[in-house]
């Protein structure tokens, strides 16, 4: 945060433009949601890239899921953000599904840019993922809500869809502005983070008035934080048998994330590869 941003008083916080707090570091609805959205306690794991080809990524993928439930506290929830698989077959979509089933952890999805099977084709990810595209859930308090960031099979310079903003515009009134919230999102919404959709600040600025606590994001296969106030947004190294990263570490893995008093705390879980 900066000295300016320091001297602004709470009144003076909650006047300033959308693009004026970002800049700053500031989340107004956070501010106005204090001490009474702290929704409850859970355990929960946030993971990206799987990069899924064939049955050489199985024993990686078990000794992932054998990790995830070796936690003191089980996790709850699994967010997978995007990239499921490598070429977005029914093939490859059908058993990453089912090894999922395996963890008995009630996971949830977006959609990823490896995920669609032509420039335009995300038919078996949708035939496989129903109703996954952009969507929101409520689980012991907190508000999740998961985007569609995708502009196809593109990688680079993308743009969210109006349609994804105009699901914002139309779903965000529904929810309530002081109960904790996580974002996930398989383009990157972090400032700065290679690969961040030109609109990536649009879709941030929508949840300004609401308790956004963390937005654990993809597609760059390393990690990176940006905080906006007391704001997580995240990416991590991939989880993936083939895929590699992108920040030019060699470790593969995942996030055990706790939500707690209204904040996320997270840790880097590796997997090994042999």
């Amino acid at each position: 945060m900066t000295n300016f941003s320091r001297k602004l008083s709470r009144r003076d916080m909650l006047r300033c433009s959308g693009g004026t707090l970002l800049s700053l570091g500031l989340w107004p609805g956070a501010l106005r949601a204090a001490d009474s959205g702290l929704g409850g306690q859970f355990s929960f794991i946030a993971i990206n890239d799987i990069h899924y080809v064939d049955e050489k990524a199985v024993p990686f993928l078990e000794r992932a899921f054998a990790l995830m439930k070796s936690a003191d506290a089980k996790p709850e929830l699994c967010f997978v953000v995007g990239d499921f698989t490598e070429h977005g077959t029914r093939q490859e979509f059908g058993a990453i599904r089912d090894l999922f089933k395996t963890t008995g952890i009630a996971t949830y999805g977006v959609i990823g840019n490896h995920d669609y099977v032509t420039k335009t084709d995300r038919a078996p990810y949708e035939e496989i993922f129903p109703d996954r595209l952009n969507y929101h859930f409520e689980h012991k308090q907190w508000q999740i809500v998961a985007l569609d960031t995708t502009q196809g099979q593109s990688y680079a310079k993308t743009v969210v869809a109006d349609s994804t903003l105009k699901w914002l515009d139309d779903t965000l009134p529904k929810l309530d502005k002081k109960r904790p919230t996580i974002v996930i999102s398989h383009f990157p919404l972090g400032a700065g983070v290679t690969n961040r959709p030109v609109n990536a600040d649009a879709v941030l600025e929508k949840f300004l008035d609401y308790n956004l606590q963390a937005a654990f994001c993809g597609h760059w296969h390393g990690q990176s934080e940006r905080t906006v106030r007391d704001a997580i947004v995240v990416t991590n190294r991939c989880c993936s048998f083939t895929a590699n990263n992108h920040d030019g570490s060699k470790q593969k893995g995942f996030f055990r994330c706790q939500a707690e008093q209204g904040r996320v705390t997270r840790s880097f879980v590796e997997v090994s590869l042999t």
